[in-house]
């Protein structure tokens, strides 16, 4: 994790096999006590940082999700939704590859879409409002991304724990299989990774350059605000 992060590491929070046993398509055999991924909350460098960051309502963390296969599936996120903000649009989150590669799930809390994002190093992922996202790790090395989010609310991992899952699982031999539990598989759309400029996302710009730099990052508890550069973006997408 030195590689990845300079400032003081706190002690991780742990997904484990036995909190992650029920959003896998199949039971996982191996040990209930096994981490599956690794979760850094709240950090910062400096203390100017940290005050900037509780300034704006934001926090920096970083996951890193060690490969492997649990009876068939590749290691992923429990998953979420982000509730609404007082406007009424769910909150976003931004994303950053730093190392690996990842498969970002994302689905509509409506069950109408589902967007695949593959993403690697250097890549950031805007989850728009409205989706729930996953992140999956299907290679052979760590995943290890960033991530900055509004501190205004608790994710909400009920929906997704109740159907057993995301509406899609990947597996290694079958790829992706649809979990039946969501009734007639949802539609799956591609899109890739670009640069917003217009909310700071620009290629060679690491997510934590945007702490302390000016205020684009207000998309994060503010997302009315944003509505032309997030209908272009949700735009960009392509039929699997």
């Amino acid at each position: 994790m030195k590689k990845y992060w300079s400032g003081v590491l706190p002690e991780p929070g742990v997904r484990t096999v036995a909190d992650m046993a029920n959003v896998f398509a199949r039971p996982p055999t191996a040990d209930p006590a096994t981490p599956l991924y690794y979760m850094y909350r709240d950090l910062y460098k400096t203390h100017g940082d940290h005050t900037w960051l509780e300034r704006h309502h934001l926090r920096y963390d970083i996951t890193r999700i060690p490969p492997g296969i649990y009876n068939g599936e590749y290691t992923k996120t429990k998953g979420h939704y982000h509730p609404e903000n007082p406007a009424g649009l769910p909150y976003p989150e931004v994303y950053e590859v730093l190392c690996g590669f990842a498969y970002y799930l994302l689905q509509r809390r409506d069950h109408t879409d589902v967007l695949l994002v593959p993403a690697h190093a250097g890549d950031t992922v805007l989850i728009p409002p409205g989706y729930g996202h996953v992140t999956i790790n299907p290679g052979r090395e760590d995943l290890v991304m960033a991530n900055l989010v509004s501190t205004d609310f608790a994710s909400e991992y009920g929906e997704i724990d109740e159907m057993c899952g995301a509406a899609y699982y990947y597996m290694k031999k079958e790829g992706w299989v649809a979990n039946p539990r969501y009734g007639d598989p949802i539609p799956m759309h591609v899109m890739l990774p670009e640069p917003i400029p217009e909310i700071g996302l620009e290629a060679g710009r690491s997510l934590y350059d945007l702490v302390g730099s000016w205020d684009t990052l207000d998309i994060m508890n503010r997302p009315e605000e944003y509505m032309d550069v997030l209908g272009k973006y949700c735009a960009a997408k392509k039929r699997m």
